[in-house]
This record gives C-alpha cells, sequence and structure tokens, in this order.
C-alpha cells in the first residue's frame, strides 16, 4: 500500500458559496475519495490543523504527499516547509496541484520564480499526451478535453523539467506544460496543472488517473540512502 496524505489549505471552501457548492467536504476529500483506496492508503492534512496537520510523525508515514494550495501560501510556516523538504530530498514523494506552483515548497525545490501567465475565462483545456511511454500517462488517451478550465498560458518560470508528460491548449490560444516531473535528492516530484477550485476538474476520471499514475510513479523507490562525506575505502588501495 502507498502512504498518501493529500494537504489542501481549506480555505476557498469556508469562504466562497461558489467554490462549497463544488467541493461541499473540501478539494482534499474530492482528491481523497478520487485517488482511492485500490493499492493506497490515503489520509488528509489542512491548513488551520496543528503544524499544518504535517507534523514529523505524519510525514515519516507518508510515502506521498499531494498539495493543494493558492490563496494561503503565505500562511505556511516556513518550519514546515523545510520539514516537507527535507522529507523530500530522503525519498518522500511530491505531487503538486493546479496553482501549488506558487507554494514555498514548490518553489524551493524549483528554485525559481515559478511564475505564468493566468485568465478565468470558463474556457476549454485540451490536454495532450507528449510522453505517452511514461508510467504516468498510463491508461490515458492521446488528449481529453476539460469544458471549463482557468488558464494557465507559458511562459511558466520552472527549470527544465527531467520529463514532461502533458502540454495544454487553452481555447483563447495559449500553451502550457501542464504535466512535468523532476527528481531532487532521493524524492521525484510530479506537477500537474488542471484543478481551479471553482471548476468540478476533481471528479473528471481523466484527471484522476493523472494523479493516481502520478502517485504510483512518486512513491519512492526503495533504494538505499547514499552514503556521502568523508569515506573510508571499500578496496585496499596499492601504494604507489
Amino acid at each position: 500500500m502507498i502512504k498518501v496524505t493529500v494537504w489542501n489549505e481549506f480555505l476557498h471552501e469556508h469562504i466562497h458559496n461558489e467554490v462549497k457548492a463544488v467541493y461541499p467536504d473540501g478539494i482534499h476529500e474530492a482528491l481523497k475519495a478520487g485517488i482511492g483506496t485500490d493499492g493506497f492508503e490515503v489520509a488528509t492534512a489542512t491548513l488551520d490543523q496543528p503544524e499544518h496537520g504535517l507534523t514529523e510523525a505524519k510525514l515519516a508515514n507518508t510515502d506521498v504527499l499531494v498539495w493543494w494550495g493558492h490563496m494561503g501560501h503565505d500562511k505556511v510556516d516556513d518550519a514546515i516547509v523545510e520539514r516537507v523538504h527535507a522529507r523530500v530530498m530522503e525519498g518522500m514523494g511530491l505531487v503538486v496541484l493546479h496553482s501549488g506552483h506558487f507554494s514555498k515548497i514548490f518553489k524551493k525545490l524549483m528554485g525559481t520564480g515559478c511564475d505564468l501567465k493566468w485568465r478565468e475565462a470558463n474556457e476549454k483545456e485540451r490536454i495532450w499526451t507528449v510522453n505517452p511511454a511514461h508510467p504516468i500517462a498510463a491508461g490515458l488517451p492521446e488528449q481529453f478535453v476539460l469544458d471549463h478550465e482557468e488558464m494557465y498560458g507559458e511562459h511558466f518560470d520552472i527549470p527544465a523539467p527531467d520529463e514532461l508528460v502533458f502540454v495544454s491548449w487553452f481555447e483563447g490560444g495559449e500553451v502550457f506544460r501542464s504535466g512535468c516531473t523532476w527528481f531532487r535528492g532521493q524524492g521525484k516530484v510530479f506537477y500537474f496543472r488542471p484543478g481551479h477550485e471553482t471548476f468540478p476538474t476533481y471528479y473528471n476520471p481523466n484527471v484522476l488517473q493523472v494523479i493516481r499514475n502520478g502517485v504510483r510513479w512518486a512513491a519512492p523507490s526503495g533504494a538505499a540512502k547514499p552514503v556521502r562525506g568523508n569515506h573510508q575505502p571499500l578496496e585496499v588501495i596499492k601504494s604507489k
């Protein structure tokens, strides 16, 4: 079983009725249900909990952390960001969704500003699978459409992805690198673009398939922890 923690700031759902109508129990609960129990053990955590629900014990028991944030990026304590970062470097996977591109943890892992173009116009998004052999693309069609989404457009200020899996086209003409992976330390990071809070994106079967695949891909590999620093020779060094 892959142990997953879905983190959501859980602010929009309390403030905006339009969001609460789509996700009455919170985006985190919709994602938990969408990821399901077939090979996953899913827990949730939210911003308002002690230590944002990301205690050392909780993270130690997490294989993959799924992150959704938007209006509360600055409310995330820097000490918790450092804690999550350390766990990613140790091998915990991180799946960052939609506006999580501006989260402290994603920007720290990327080392860039992570800015982009955006527009809310309820427009169509067509997501193209550009790396069909990648495990995150398993079971996905060549392309699929979200009838209503927020537009994100290039240039996306990120380091070049280690792997590009999906590219989006929007009705207004923009394109966006919408499914990207990176390796950081022993950990793996997957960013997936869709998920504006006023649209029922996290009920879409293709979107949920991508997230499930992303969680499986990002799960720890089980490789031995590298040993660094001054090191004794493994073989006898013959003097010259």
